[in-house]
């Protein structure tokens, strides 16, 4: 029996939190020191929720992947309870993350960690108060917006206005096309998948008209490339060989279209979800936020239940976010029995 609505909604954010909190203890790792530290094949790597690296994060902490993806939802939990303008409400909850004033830390804790075009744009936003006028402008095209964008998919169901508020709430930091088309082509396949019940086939295909589209009609703008990339990636062998010398992605290390070209590789993998976020760590060098974005598209594919038990035991906003899923869906009439609607 196919997922919920409800269960892949879960199972893309626990996902995308999993995935984070997998990833965190090896990041800026590459591939070979990886593959040293942990020579067996896939089955041998460890799933365990250690927490550590460089950072020394808890077992199941979020980093600023987890941290900036929960901004967006408490953007859309008060858009949908209490009306509003969603990316300006998602740019002061970053705001407030960024300085210091986030529940779930002690009040002036400051990010631990936090991408060069984010504290930009939140610095910016600071400011001019104005989202649509704080990004890093053109050049900047690291991962920070795709990490975060997928509340977008999940909680807005009118497809105009997923583009829409995927690229506006990017731009709040990240403005580059690549950023901007790539969060709105993710957010259509998550929502393909989440919201409409489509086939992964037929949810990456839709991802792929969304970026010809916004790519001007092109059939090799990046995006639509990088998408056309990861559905010819072995991520199995990527994991065991990695990256370097393939001119068909990059070294991993942040490049917002490397972390997409990864996240399709991922959700076109039939292997169960635990199998394919050890393989998306395995490749190296920005492991949270890379198998972050590929958590949130296989939990949105195969539902919290995919998730493993001793991984959501662990998740720092676990819970919230399953009574904020229960919340909002009740809200738009999922869980009710009143069918979808759309926040116009």
């Amino acid at each position: 029996m196919a997922p919920s609505r409800s269960s892949r909604t879960l199972g893309a954010l626990l996902g995308l939190h999993a995935g984070d909190a997998l990833g965190a203890p090896f990041e800026f790792k590459p591939h070979t020191v990886i593959r040293s530290a942990h020579p067996g094949p896939n089955a041998a790597f460890p799933r365990t929720l250690t927490g550590g690296g460089f950072l020394s994060w808890a077992p199941g902490a979020a980093t600023d992947d987890t941290d900036l993806t929960r901004a967006v939802l408490l953007a859309y939990r008060d858009a949908i309870l209490n009306d509003g303008d969603v990316t300006l409400k998602a740019a002061e909850y970053s705001l407030a993350w960024y300085r210091g004033d986030w529940p779930g830390r002690k009040k002036g804790d400051l990010p631990r960690d936090i991408g060069g075009a984010t504290r930009r744009g939140l610095s910016s936003f600071a400011s001019s108060r104005d989202p649509s006028s704080s990004g890093a402008g053109q050049g900047s095209a690291g991962n920070g917006s795709l990490m975060r964008c997928i509340p977008t998919g999940l909680f807005q169901t009118n497809p105009e206005l997923i583009i829409k508020e995927s690229q506006s709430i990017s731009a709040i930091t990240h403005n580059d096309h690549r950023c901007t088309i790539a969060c709105a082509a993710y957010n259509t396949i998550v929502s393909s998948l989440v919201v409409r019940g489509l086939s992964v086939e037929e949810a990456v295909s839709e991802g792929e008209r969304v970026a010809v589209s916004l790519e001007g009609g092109r059939e090799d703008g990046p995006v639509h490339d990088a998408i056309k990339v990861g559905r010819t990636i072995s991520l199995e062998k990527l994991a065991d060989k990695g990256p370097r010398g393939l001119d068909s992605i990059g070294p991993c290390s942040g490049y917002v279209l490397d972390s997409l070209v990864l996240a399709i590789a991922a959700v076109l993998d039939e292997r169960s979800l635990d199998q394919v976020l050890v393989d998306v760590v395995r490749v190296g060098m920005d492991t949270d936020t890379n198998a972050a974005i590929a958590g949130g598209l296989l939990g949105a594919r195969d539902g919290e239940e995919a998730v493993l038990e001793e991984w959501k035991d662990l998740l720092q906003f676990g819970p919230e976010f399953r009574r904020f899923v229960d919340e909002l869906l009740t809200a738009q009439g999922v869980l009710s029995g009143e069918g979808d609607q759309e926040r116009e």
